[in-house]
């Protein structure tokens, strides 16, 4: 176990596949599940607490082709109640550990974050920027806006959640692995100062280079940080079981690398794995990957 983390864990599932619009991914906290996360975390010596997955309601219709924000009510909904979770357990004094689902549910997740760390900062690991609004989205799919919103810029019903005044600041954002950026995301990015490293600066400088550099800055002004890990950061060839994959990604040892920097900075709050998607998964790879993946966050070491 790592000593600086929390010993107790909050494990909260959130099957949701309403923001990438597409089936399979409801099904990652069973994957997530299944692939061992709790004996993995209990063999390293956390206590944890299962918490069970928040209620999904599937609408009836389909979303309309060309609608800019599909299923905004349902979504709207699930994260306020994950907001409520999520702070009601760190209230409680334990860490939050959020496996999803699509990664619309880092609106709640962060939201709830945020009600005890203010100045959280955020190490988002993505071959997508989730920056996008409603008039930025070619898709309308909300798990491309989530850390947009989690920024304070959106739809109102998804900004509210939490409190439109308690929000990220882009100074404490980093993104990581991002290849495939949307022109709206990038203007978003170059307008606000977003620091973001993609797969060129990993190729050039390393991994361990840019965890250190990510680092230093999402704890210069912060009371906390957050991991927000989207499994389609890694290279599809380590992780096939996603909805948006792209080629060219972070490779498995690299990504473990990064984890395991985290874990010696001893700074990491809480934590939300996404976008696993068994349907198009291999014998559950994605979900063993991502369950790997916590387990050097939270200590797990080679020898």
């Amino acid at each position: 176990m790592n000593p600086t983390l929390n010993p107790n864990v909050s494990l909260i599932g959130v099957p949701m596949d309403l923001g990438a619009d597409r089936r399979g991914v409801d099904m990652g906290p069973s994957a997530i599940r299944y692939a061992g996360i709790e004996a993995r975390l209990e063999a390293l010596g956390y206590v944890v607490h299962d918490e069970g997955d928040i209620i999904v309601q599937r609408p009836k219709q389909q979303a309309t082709p060309g609608t800019h924000l599909k299923y905004l009510d349902e979504i709207a909904r699930v994260n306020q109640e994950l907001c409520e979770a999520v702070s009601f357990q760190m209230g409680k004094g334990r860490f939050p550990l959020v496996i999803g689902g699509d990664h619309s549910i880092a609106i709640g997740t962060i939201a709830g974050v945020l009600q005890h760390r203010p100045n959280t900062g955020v190490i988002w690991f993505d071959a997508h920027g989730d920056m996008n609004t409603a008039d930025t989205s070619p898709s309308g799919n909300i798990h491309g806006m989530s850390l947009a919103v989690s920024l304070g810029y959106g739809h109102e019903r998804l900004t509210e959640i939490g409190g439109i005044d308690q929000k990220l600041m882009p100074e404490n954002v980093v993104l990581i692995g991002a290849r495939a950026l949307d022109p709206g995301e990038k203007r978003f990015i170059q307008e606000r100062g977003i620091k973001v490293f993609t797969m060129h600066e990993i190729d050039r400088l390393g991994m361990a280079r840019v965890m250190e550099e990510a680092l230093q800055i999402v704890t210069a002004r912060t009371d906390g940080v957050h991991l927000s890990l989207d499994l389609d950061g890694l290279d599809p060839h380590d992780c096939p079981g996603v909805g948006t994959p792209v080629i060219g990604g972070i490779n498995y040892r690299e990504s473990h690398l990064a984890m395991e920097i985290l874990a010696e900075a001893g700074v990491l709050t809480s934590a939300e794995f996404v976008e696993v998607n068994p349907i198009l998964d291999r014998m559950n790879q994605t979900a063993r990957v991502a369950v790997g993946l916590m387990g050097s966050v939270f200590g797990e070491k080679l020898l």
